[in-house]
């Protein structure tokens, strides 16, 4: 039997039942799917449109797309990952922000209404998922809501030639959670099991799936799996994803609640911020999380 990977409810979120299937979604897996997460199909189509609208832009209008931080701008197939190429905006609520990424690729005013609408959208979902991860662990006081989200927009350009190679490297995410909306009609994800094989995630339209990053590893005291994952060409196409990264604390530290921590649970971590960490991966070219066991207390 094909393993899946779990999916949490959010209609039924403030339900014990529902709150306790995701904590085991984020412990043993580190990812699951959200259905009924209020966010309008019809918003989800438009953003698809514009985003593939984007990246089919002259090269020289997307290398404007500058980064913020390391790796939150415009990203040029490169060796590690030939057929891939992405769009980056730091921090999606901020309003100057979305401006000044909308004037960079020349994005029309309905264009940017869209993003808008759609930023404000994910990102509240991002809070709430956030949040109620925080609950499952009896972590009551947790405020997400001034933690930046970064915006990835990706193109897979998969050729004949690269039919069953990789697309994107095996990695984690740097960040807290991921938000992925994934492309409905082409999949390729796949994500690592507890017995370390490749688990293919196949297309669910109308949802939305949720991965968890090195941050929520260090948050959780080690509580939350982050999610090892890649994504393969399984088919000469176009592919697109729109990613939402919630990434950590703004200007604070990343360490884990008071609540998760005492003598039989001790503190596994140092306490750091979360763009030193993200600039140590990149040097050490650590990326599927064992630049974590460079900061490890015990």
């Amino acid at each position: 039997m094909e393993e899946t990977i779990p999916v949490v409810d959010m209609a039924k979120i403030c339900e014990q039942e529902e709150c306790k299937r995701l904590r085991e979604a984020c412990e043993r897996w580190g990812c699951f799917r959200v259905i009924n997460h209020s966010i309008p199909a019809t918003l989800m189509g438009e953003m698809k449109e514009v985003v593939a609208a984007l990246l089919d832009l002259p090269m020289e209008i997307k290398k404007r797309n500058t980064e913020v931080i390391p790796g939150s701008g415009y990203m040029a197939p490169s060796a590690a990952n030939p057929f891939y190429e992405a769009l980056g905006l730091y921090d999606l609520a901020s309003s100057q922000t979305m401006l000044n990424f909308c004037q960079q690729l020349d994005a029309s005013p309905h264009q940017r209404q869209i993003m808008e609408a759609y930023g404000r959208a994910i990102h509240g979902l991002a809070v709430k998922v956030g949040q109620k991860m925080a609950e499952s662990l009896g972590v009551v006081v947790a405020d997400f809501e001034d933690w930046p989200c970064q915006f990835r927009i990706n193109k897979y350009n998969f050729t004949p030639e690269a039919v069953g190679f990789t697309g994107v490297q095996i990695h984690t995410d740097s960040s807290f959670l991921t938000i992925l909306q994934d492309d409905e009609n082409v999949g390729g994800l796949e994500v690592m099991n507890t017995s370390g094989s490749f688990v293919p995630i196949p297309p669910f339209p109308g949802t939305l799936l949720v991965n968890l990053g090195d941050i929520a590893h260090v948050w959780s005291n080690g509580k939350f799996c982050n999610l090892i994952h890649r994504v393969q060409c399984k088919e000469a196409t176009i592919r697109f994803s729109i990613a939402t990264f919630m990434l950590a604390p703004r200007n604070r530290n990343v360490e884990a609640p008071e609540e998760l921590v005492d003598l039989d649970h001790p503190r596994l971590y140092q306490p750091f911020i979360y763009e030193d960490y993200r600039k140590l991966r990149v040097s050490k070219k650590m990326v599927t999380g064992e630049a974590l066991e460079l900061l490890r207390l015990a």
